[in-house]
């Protein structure tokens, strides 16, 4: 007589216990910080001199302004997020040109430039709300040097032109020196002083970095009225005081 085979009940499978995760939690990432702006500054019709100067290989190497035309030119802290602000500044409005794209230690420094001064505000206006800032939120301009030398020697003049980024200096005529934070306002006080005072010689202009510097040459009368315009210009730029930034 045969005998059924005898079948093992079922037992249901051992589902191993919920573990907990090991390792630090994991929190979400804050987005990144806000670029600081330091600078926001516009320069209406640029100058022959400085326009030539700013178009410079050395200065502008991406697109040359041209005298006449507006440039906007800006400055933030960390350097890197100028590029955010390259972004932009370039996709809401095409038109207007990048000339100087500059990723320095500290600071980012950008320049746009055009013929339609509308065009260049509106780029400004797009960098300012993508910042959340405002133009008085920049840093107002300090001049912390300013001097004028008349009778400039033929060896003083020798080496200012072998240091120079602009025209030469030439012995006898008077010099005014310039020095400001932050450098970029060098750029408005060179071109203010150029339309001021069209007799004036640009020697130099220094606008990167912490302080700005110019050099003007040229006869006294006109470095003077040079040296109010500059004095005048940078004193009715609005921004935050040097200790809050």
């Amino acid at each position: 007589m045969s005998t059924a085979p005898t079948v093992p009940p079922t037992v249901p499978p051992t589902v191993p216990p919920t573990v907990p995760p090991t390792g630090p939690p994991i929190v979400a990432r804050a987005a990144p910080p806000l670029a600081q702006l330091r600078v926001h500054l516009l320069v209406r019709d640029l100058q022959r001199q400085f326009a030539a100067y700013l178009g410079t290989p050395t200065r502008a190497r991406g697109y040359p302004p041209m005298q006449g035309e507006h440039s906007l030119i800006v400055e933030v802290a960390p350097a890197l997020a100028i590029e955010r602000v390259t972004d932009l500044a370039l996709r809401a409005v095409p038109t207007v040109e990048p000339g100087i794209l500059f990723v320095e230690r500290q600071f980012g420094v950008l320049e746009v430039h055009g013929p339609d001064l509308a065009d260049v505000e509106r780029a400004g206006q797009a960098i300012l709300d993508g910042l959340h800032a405002s133009a008085s939120d920049q840093l107002r301009p300090e001049i912390l040097f300013c001097d004028v030398i008349e009778d400039i020697t033929d060896r003083q003049a020798i080496i200012i032109n072998r240091n120079r980024g602009g025209s030469m200096i030439i012995p006898g005529e008077t010099l005014l020196v310039c020095e400001v934070t932050p450098a970029l306002f060098a750029a408005l006080a060179a071109n203010e002083a150029e339309r001021t005072a069209p007799g004036v010689t640009l020697v130099d202009v220094s606008m990167i970095g912490v302080a700005g510097r110019i050099y003007l040459s040229g006869p006294m009368d006109q470095i003077t009225a040079a040296r109010d315009t500059i004095m005048a210009v940078l004193g009715g730029v609005e921004g935050r005081g040097h200790e809050s930034g």
